[in-house]
């Protein structure tokens, strides 16, 4: 592990103290911990955003939406 140097203002620090404490560990490691969440946060929505761009549609239609005309056609029940 690495150590950093953070500068934050006394707001922010009293509230890691405090849940530091809550949570029986050092500000260090909350930190960090912290971190490391936010890390796994994004790259599972960047993973998450990848899949569905990836996404194709089992529909046919001659774009990657069914035009309103379409829609409104393949609902209708015959009288």
């Amino acid at each position: 592990m690495k150590n950093l140097t953070i500068t934050v203002d006394d707001t922010a620090l009293e509230w890691a103290r405090i849940e530091a404490a809550k949570r029986n560990t050092s500000v260090s490691r909350l930190v960090g911990e912290l971190l490391a969440d936010k890390m796994r946060q994004e790259d599972a929505y960047a993973q998450a955003m990848r899949s569905a761009l990836k996404f194709e549609s089992w529909g046919r239609s001659d774009g990657p939406y069914l035009s309103r005309d379409e829609m409104y056609e393949r609902n209708r029940q015959p009288t």
